[in-house]
C-alpha cells in the first residue's frame, strides 16, 4: 500500500463555498459604486441555506485581507479602486450602457447606465476604472461630468393636465425630458419642440427641462426639418446685421479693378451646373490655340474681393464654415446677395473670378499654367443635362468646345486612376416632392460624362494649385496652407472590409494588387450589381475621413501628393482661405500663423461632420416618409448589415435601409456569428448571411425616430 499522501478532493460543500466567492465578487464588481451589509449580500444572491450565511463572513475577511473590498465606518463594505482616473467622452450605444472613450486605453471603458452620474452622450466625463472583464474590457464609472457636450434637444410632446415628457429624437439620447406646466410654452401635445435641459438630480429618473421653441405639429414637413436643422446646431437666419452689410455691397466693378486683372470676358465661357442650382462657383472658358494646344480656363467666383477678411460677413462665414444641403432646401454660408448674385457666376454678366489657366496638348499633358485674378463673361448655363445631350449628340450650342473638353477630362481621368486615385462611384438619391414637401418619388442619380468633366477639371485646379504653392514654400521654409489631406486606409479594417466582399462572392487582393488597384478592380466588377451601393458605401468607411489639415499629408483616395479645395468659395469657407493665401503668396511673402489656420482647419472638418450627418438625416427622414404608405408591402432587398440585435436590409428599388429585428424571426431563436457576418436559428440552423437577397415586408415606418422596421416576407 501507498504512503504518498493525497491531495483531498474538494467535497461539494467546499465547492459551492468557491462558487459562492465567486458570486460575491461579482456583485462587487457589477456595482462598483455601491456599498453592501453582509445581509444585503445574502439578499441580492438569494441566499437561504443557514450554513453558506455564515460563510459569507468569511468570504468577505478574506476579500478585505486582499485588498479588493474596503469597509465603511457604517459597516457596509465596497469595492475597492483598483485604477486611476481617467478623463473620456462618453458614447452612449443604448438604454443600458455606455462606452467612454479614452486615450489611456485601447479598448473602451465599459459603463451601465446606472453608473453614468446623469452624463449623457459626447459629454466629457472622469471615470473610475474599477474591474476588467472576461474579453479584457475595463469596466468603470463615472465620478464627474467634466464638460456638457449638449443641453439642448428636440423631441416630440406629450402632453398631461400636470405635466408633460419630451421624447427626444436623438437617439442615443435615452430619457424622456420631463416639463412643468409653467415651462410649457404654449407648447401642443404632439407638437416638436426645442427643450434645454435645466436640472437633473442625482438619483432622479429624468432630467427636468423647459421648452424654448415650438416648431409644429410632429409629422409636419417644416416641423421635421425644423428639427433636424436644431439637432445638428443648424442656423435658422442670419442676424440681420450680416444681411444688413451684404446688401450694401455695391455690384459696380471700377475700371481699375478691370485693368488689375486678366480680361477673359470675350473667350467662351460657360457653366455647368444641376438644373435647381442657384450659386454658381465655377465656369470653364476654352481657346484653341494656334500651335495646335488648348487653353483651359478654370474660373472661380472670387468671393474674397467682397468678404473682407475679419469683417462681420467673413466672421459669418467662418462660424457656419459650409453650406448644408438638406432635402427641400440649402442652409448657405453666405447671405443671399453674395450667394446667389454678387459671387455666383450667372451667365450674360461680368464677374470677377481667381482663375487657373492650363495650356493642354491633345493629351491632357499641360504645357504652361497660371494662376490669377481675372474677370469673365459667361455666355451660357449649362445644366448638366444639357451638356450631357451635346457631348452624345455632337449638337446644339458649344457642342464642339463641351465635347473637345470631355475628351481631355477623360484623359485626365484615365491618368488618375492609372497613378493610383479610386473610383468610387456611389449612388446618392434625389426626391421628387409635392407642394407640402411630402416625397412621391426616390430617384437614384445618375453621374454620366457631363458631371465627370467638371469634376476632373476642378480637381486638377484643387491639385494644381497645391502644387503651386509647395514649390513656393522651398525646403528651409514651409507656407502656411490649408490642405485637402486623406490618410493611408487602416490593414485592419480592410482586412475586415475583404471578408464583407468575399460574402458578396468577389475578391479583393491587397498584396498582389496594391490598395488602389484593388479597389478599382472591385468598382469595375461590381458596377450594376445589387451589391454595388452596399459595397461602395463600405468601402468609403473603410477609408480615413478626409479632412483640413494646414500639415502636408497628401490624398490617399485621389493618389495626390498635395491637394486643397480651391474651386468652391461660395459654399466651403478652407476655399475663401486658400484663395487669400494663394494671393498673398504671389503679392509678398509676408509670414502667416500656422497655429491660427490650423485651429481654422480643425473648426472647418468639424463642421463640414455636422452638415455631412445633417443632410444624412434629411434624406432618412424623407425615406422613412416615403416608405411610411409602404406599410404591408413587399420589396426585394439585400442583407447589407448583420448585428446581434437584428439585420439590416436595403430595399433594392429605392436604396433604403431597414432593420429586421431579432425579434420578428419567430420560427426560432437566432444567434449572431459574427466571424462569418450572419444569424443562425439555434435549431433550425437556417442562416441569414451578409450579402443574401432576401424578400421583406415594411411593418413601420417611424418618422420621429427616423427608422424602418421590416419582417421577412410571408413570415407571419
Amino acid at each position: 500500500m501507498s504512503n504518498k499522501k493525497r491531495k483531498p478532493k474538494n467535497t461539494k460543500s467546499e465547492k459551492k463555498v468557491d462558487f459562492l466567492k465567486q458570486e460575491v465578487i461579482g456583485l462587487f464588481e457589477g456595482n462598483p459604486q455601491k456599498s453592501f451589509s453582509t445581509k444585503k449580500i445574502s439578499r441580492q444572491l438569494n441566499i437561504d441555506q443557514k450554513h453558506l450565511k455564515k460563510n459569507i463572513d468569511g468570504i468577505l475577511l478574506e476579500l478585505l485581507r486582499k485588498g479588493m473590498i474596503d469597509l465603511d465606518d457604517d459597516g457596509n463594505f465596497t469595492l475597492k479602486t483598483r485604477s486611476s482616473e481617467v478623463i473620456g467622452q462618453v458614447d452612449f450605444v443604448n438604454s443600458k450602457y455606455a462606452f467612454v472613450v479614452s486615450e489611456k486605453y485601447d479598448q473602451d471603458i465599459y459603463v451601465k447606465a446606472e453608473d453614468l452620474k446623469t452624463a449623457l452622450d459626447d459629454d466629457i466625463v472622469k471615470v473610475n476604472v474599477s474591474s476588467v472583464r472576461k474579453d479584457g474590457r475595463p469596466v468603470g464609472f463615472v465620478t464627474e461630468i467634466v464638460k456638457r457636450h449638449r443641453l439642448e434637444f428636440v423631441g416630440r410632446v406629450e402632453l398631461s393636465a400636470k405635466y408633460a415628457f419630451v421624447v427626444p429624437d436623438f437617439r442615443k439620447m435615452h430619457y424622456d425630458i420631463f416639463i412643468r406646466p409653467e415651462d410649457f410654452n404654449k407648447a401642443k401635445n404632439n407638437d416638436k419642440v426645442i427643450v434645454r435641459i435645466r436640472e437633473w438630480k442625482e438619483g432622479d429618473k429624468n432630467p427636468v427641462g423647459e421648452i424654448i421653441n415650438v416648431l409644429g405639429p410632429a409629422g409636419q414637413n417644416e416641423a421635421e426639418i425644423h428639427s433636424i436643422m436644431a439637432e445638428f446646431g443648424l442656423p435658422f437666419d442670419f442676424l440681420p446685421q450680416v444681411t444688413k452689410q451684404a446688401d450694401k455691397i455695391s455690384s459696380a466693378i471700377s475700371q481699375k479693378e478691370i485693368k488689375n486683372r486678366r480680361d477673359y470676358r470675350n473667350v467662351t465661357t460657360f457653366t455647368i451646373d444641376p438644373e435647381d442650382a442657384k450659386d454658381f462657383d465655377d465656369a470653364v472658358s476654352i481657346i484653341f490655340l494656334e500651335n495646335g494646344n488648348y487653353e483651359v480656363g478654370v474660373h472661380i467666383a472670387d468671393v474674397t474681393h467682397y468678404v473682407q477678411e475679419d469683417s462681420i460677413l467673413d466672421k459669418e462665414a467662418f462660424e457656419r464654415a459650409t453650406s448644408v444641403y438638406l432635402v427641400d432646401r440649402t442652409i448657405p454660408m453666405l447671405p443671399e446677395r453674395l450667394s446667389n448674385d454678387l459671387c455666383s457666376l450667372k451667365p450674360r454678366e461680368d464677374k470677377l473670378t481667381f482663375s487657373a489657366v492650363f495650356e493642354m496638348d491633345k493629351n491632357a499633358q499641360i504645357k504652361h499654367e497660371w494662376f490669377g485674378k481675372t474677370i469673365i463673361h459667361s455666355d451660357r448655363r449649362f445644366t448638366y443635362e444639357e451638356a450631357q445631350e451635346r457631348i452624345e449628340t455632337f449638337k446644339g450650342d458649344f457642342a464642339k468646345e463641351l465635347t473637345l473638353l470631355n475628351e481631355l477630362a477623360l484623359k485626365l481621368r484615365l491618368e488618375r486612376f492609372m497613378t493610383g486615385s479610386i473610383n468610387f462611384e456611389t449612388t446618392e438619391v434625389k426626391f421628387r416632392l409635392d407642394k407640402d414637401g411630402k416625397p412621391l418619388e426616390i430617384i437614384p442619380k445618375i453621374r454620366k460624362d457631363a458631371h465627370k468633366l467638371i469634376e476632373d477639371f476642378m480637381l486638377l485646379a484643387n491639385k494644381r494649385v497645391a502644387e503651386y504653392v509647395h514649390r513656393k514654400s522651398g525646403e528651409k521654409r514651409k507656407k502656411t496652407f490649408v490642405y485637402r489631406i486623406h490618410d493611408n486606409p487602416d490593414e485592419e479594417k480592410l482586412e475586415t472590409f475583404s471578408l464583407f466582399v468575399r460574402r458578396f462572392g468577389h475578391q479583393l487582393n491587397f498584396k498582389k494588387d496594391g490598395i488602389s488597384k484593388a479597389l478599382n478592380l472591385l468598382m469595375d466588377e461590381i458596377e450594376g450589381k445589387p451589391e454595388q451601393n452596399i459595397l461602395e458605401n463600405l468601402a468609403i468607411r473603410t477609408m480615413a475621413k478626409a479632412k483640413y489639415s494646414t500639415e502636408e499629408k497628401g490624398h490617399f483616395g485621389l493618389a495626390f501628393d498635395h491637394y486643397t479645395h480651391f474651386t468652391s468659395p461660395i459654399r466651403r469657407y478652407p476655399d475663401m482661405m486658400v484663395h487669400r493665401l494663394l494671393h498673398q503668396y504671389m503679392e509678398n511673402d509676408r509670414p502667416v500663423s500656422n497655429d491660427i489656420y490650423e485651429q481654422k482647419c480643425i473648426h472647418s472638418s468639424e463642421k463640414e461632420k455636422m452638415a455631412t450627418d445633417a443632410e444624412r438625416a434629411s434624406i432618412k427622414y424623407k425615406q422613412v416618409e416615403y416608405m411610411a404608405d409602404k406599410v404591408g408591402q413587399d420589396f426585394d432587398g439585400l442583407i447589407s448589415g448583420v448585428t446581434d440585435w437584428g439585420i439590416y436590409v436595403e430595399i433594392v428599388a429605392t436604396k433604403v435601409e431597414g432593420m429586421i429585428r431579432m425579434s420578428e424571426l419567430g420560427d426560432d431563436y437566432y444567434e449572431f456569428d459574427e466571424k462569418n457576418m450572419r444569424v443562425v436559428g439555434r435549431y433550425n440552423k437556417r442562416m441569414y448571411t451578409l450579402g443574401d437577397k432576401i424578400k421583406i415586408k415594411v411593418l413601420r415606418a417611424d418618422v420621429d425616430r427616423r427608422i424602418i422596421d421590416l419582417s421577412l416576407a410571408g413570415n407571419e
